[in-house]
């Protein structure tokens, strides 16, 4: 996860917890489009195509950093 900035990390471990755009919005208090870029950047960042790939990538580092 080196490459992920700070931000982007935090959003791929909300992701992880089983977050929603709108929810991980909410509680960092930023856009939803914010949010929408930075989900962008990670998949791309990590080589992942897709929604569901992110999410199962982010579930399992959040379990294996528990």
């Amino acid at each position: 996860m080196g490459d992920l900035t700070d931000r982007e990390l935090q959003v791929f471990e909300l992701i992880g917890q089983g977050m929603k755009t709108g929810d991980i919005a909410r509680t960092l208090n930023i856009s939803t489009n914010t949010i929408e870029a930075h989900r962008r950047n990670i998949k791309h960042k990590l080589g992942l195509s897709s929604g569901s790939e992110l999410a199962r990538n982010a579930t399992q580092w959040v379990i294996q950093n528990r």
